[in-house]
């Protein structure tokens, strides 16, 4: 090949390589043992709070039909 038609080819793949351009991926491909921990952590805790609120909600709604069904029993007395 001559230099003519290198310099063609190279700047062709220069060309070709700027138009498909590598997007970074979105997803980390390494975590730290450190960012893990955390990432388990924050996991555990919205589990928990989760878990408090909805214990808190049946406590409510429970609560309310107890207290109706004593005051009926108290007034039929």
């Amino acid at each position: 090949m001559n230099r003519k038609q290198k310099m063609i080819k190279k700047t062709a793949k220069r060309a070709k390589a700027r138009l498909n351009k590598h997007t970074a991926p979105t997803i980390k491909k390494y975590v730290s043992k450190a960012e893990r921990a955390e990432q388990q952590a924050k996991l555990e805790a919205e589990a928990a709070e989760q878990a408090t609120t909805a214990q808190e909600t049946t406590d409510a709604t429970n609560d309310a039909p107890v207290e109706a069904n004593e005051e009926k029993a108290a007034s039929a007395n």
